[in-house]
């Protein structure tokens, strides 16, 4: 068995492969470690780009595009590791990256996964949208991160240099242990893409396991290569993603009220979106909420089934206040700002 399998999930990015690749590749020479690129039925030449320049790379070929969740739960069924490394194909690894992850990882046998800072490729000064320096929600389950909430990027000057127990750890870049993922199912393959690994966090930390975010391993992320954020696609599955997160980890004392109050939020920031002339964005947050009124039946029996496994539902890690409010009313910008944590 491997001791580590970075596993790269590729559809129709040659040219990221061509930029970042060799740089896992040089940066990753620990012993018994092996990178993969799993691909997701790509029809660019991204697989002829593989087999000429880097014949060696170990190659999982999918029939069609599974989406990100899906994608890699079918590439890692394929592989049997101690710990996976979930690498989006847009990140840019530093010198020794994966050394502090490991040690993190291996120190304690609760903690389920780690993650690096993960900063902005295009302004290496700043935090990027996707993880940040580490992943938080509000008790409505809306996310955000150290550096980062909502659209606002912090600059890095060290400030969240401190290793923290988080809520989630990021998809673009995540060490977790490769048994335990498979014990859990995996990503959701309903959700396609978006919320995926905030919900598997979740349903590990209901089951009593740790999440942490290590600052001394730093990689850079392009971010947005696959769907842009002015995506309508994009806003639907994060709306409707999110309302399924939260019907299957919310206790039941918390699922109605929490639910109806994120309805009417999400209403609001619709409209603003229609203000603000956007109105595919608009639609597509009214048809989350159609998916969600009938996919949510599907995760009866999940829930049900899901609570045998069930040891914490009070998580530190969620932020007790809104960050609607705290954000749009109150001009809290910063993580610092929040006064949390």
């Amino acid at each position: 068995m491997l001791k580590v399998a970075v596993v790269i999930l590729n559809w129709n990015t040659k040219g990221q492969l061509e930029r970042f690749l060799p740089l896992v590749l040089k940066n990753t020479k620990e012993e018994n470690v092996e990178t993969i690129v799993a691909d997701n039925g790509s029809i660019d030449d991204s697989l002829e780009f593989l087999r000429k320049e880097h014949p060696d790379v170990r190659v999982i070929s999918l029939d069609k595009n599974y989406g990100f969740a899906e994608g890699y739960n079918r590439a890692l069924q394929q592989i049997k590791a101690e710990y996976f490394v979930l690498l989006n194909s847009d990140i840019e690894v530093t010198p020794g990256w994966l050394r502090p992850l490991l040690r993190e990882i291996e120190g304690d046998p609760l903690i389920a996964a780690c993650m690096p800072k993960v900063k902005a490729l295009d302004l290496p000064d700043h935090f990027e949208y996707a993880g940040a320096a580490g992943g938080f929600i509000d008790r409505f389950g809306y996310a955000f991160c150290r550096g980062r909430i909502f659209d606002i990027l912090e600059s890095d000057y060290g400030q969240y240099d401190k290793v923290l127990p988080v809520f989630w750890t990021t998809g673009a870049c995540m060490i977790i242990r490769g048994p335990l993922y498979k014990i859990a199912g995996g990503l959701d393959p309903h959700f396609f893409a978006h919320f995926e690994e905030i919900d598997l966090c979740w349903r590990l930390k209901n089951r009593g396991y740790k999440f942490l975010c290590v600052p001394e391993s730093t990689v850079f992320h392009v971010g947005g290569g696959t769907l842009p954020s002015t995506s309508p696609w994009k806003t639907f599955l994060n709306y409707r993603n999110n309302l399924l997160m939260l019907y299957k980890n919310l206790p039941s004392g918390k699922l109605g009220n929490v639910i109806m109050k994120r309805f009417l939020m999400d209403w609001l920031s619709a409209f603003r979106l229609l203000l603000r002339g956007k109105p595919g964005s608009f639609l597509a947050i009214f048809r989350a909420h159609f998916a969600f009124t009938f996919q949510y039946k599907q995760y009866k029996k999940f829930r049900k089934e899901e609570k045998r496994f069930i040891t914490h539902t009070e998580h530190d890690e969620i932020y007790p206040g809104s960050l609607v409010q705290d954000y749009f009313i109150r001009k809290k910008y910063t993580f610092r700002m929040l006064k949390w944590k």
